[in-house]
């Protein structure tokens, strides 16, 4: 089965991630379907569009939009499956809802996104909430279009406002960014501390 214009994936493991193994037993983490944050978003390819040219490939495993396998209420509070759905292994996805593919045990963003490792901010004082320097990171994961421009994985990289979307990928938080968001290469100093919350370590949240 292909579409014409969308990718076919299946979830990996779960549509949901709200539950942890503790001892052997399952801990239930969440019980809403409409809380974003544990719906899964590591998918397989299972075919890509029939029109249009993608680096991606079928077997791919893949990083996606959280709707894609988010259930909802309707307004008569029926569950629904979201307008991805075609069965329960199978789902349709926007070109422009993958943002990653993993191949040979490495990640690759695809050309209209990127990944970008949050830093702490110098200086901050002891009772501040605000301890991560906005709009400015570290390039994660590069891709082919900010290759050309010069950009290369570990620069220091600033982007636009409301930009960023919060990810967990392999334990590490990371902003997905588009790449017509990254604006400019700053001078990398080297003292710059990641912001990597203790609560990453394990998590049981995206992946």
């Amino acid at each position: 089965m292909k579409s014409l214009h969308s990718f076919l994936v299946t979830p990996v493991d779960n549509r949901y991630n709200n539950s942890k193994d503790i001892n052997g037993k399952q801990l239930i983490l969440n019980t809403s379907i409409e809380d974003h944050k544990f719906v899964n978003r590591n998918a397989i390819v299972h075919s890509i569009p029939m029109v249009g040219d993608t680096e991606v490939l079928p077997g791919d495993e893949v990083i996606i939009h959280h709707n894609i396998f988010r259930r909802y209420y309707d307004v008569k509070g029926d569950e629904k499956n979201s307008g991805s759905y075609i069965t329960e292994d199978l789902y349709l996805c926007n070109p422009d809802q993958l943002f990653m593919y993993k191949r040979n045990g490495k990640w690759n963003a695809t050309e209209e996104f990127c990944f970008v490792k949050p830093i702490m901010k110098r200086n901050t004082p002891l009772l501040s909430d605000e301890k991560e320097q906005g709009l400015i990171g570290i390039l994660k994961y590069n891709n082919n279009v900010l290759k050309a421009l010069g950009f290369n994985k570990g620069d220091l990289v600033g982007f636009t406002p409301n930009s960023e979307y919060e990810f967990l990928i392999e334990g590490e938080r990371l902003y997905r960014v588009t790449t017509k968001s990254i604006i400019i290469k700053y001078e990398y100093k080297g003292n710059e501390v990641e912001n990597n919350p203790s609560w990453t370590q394990g998590s049981f949240g995206v992946n």
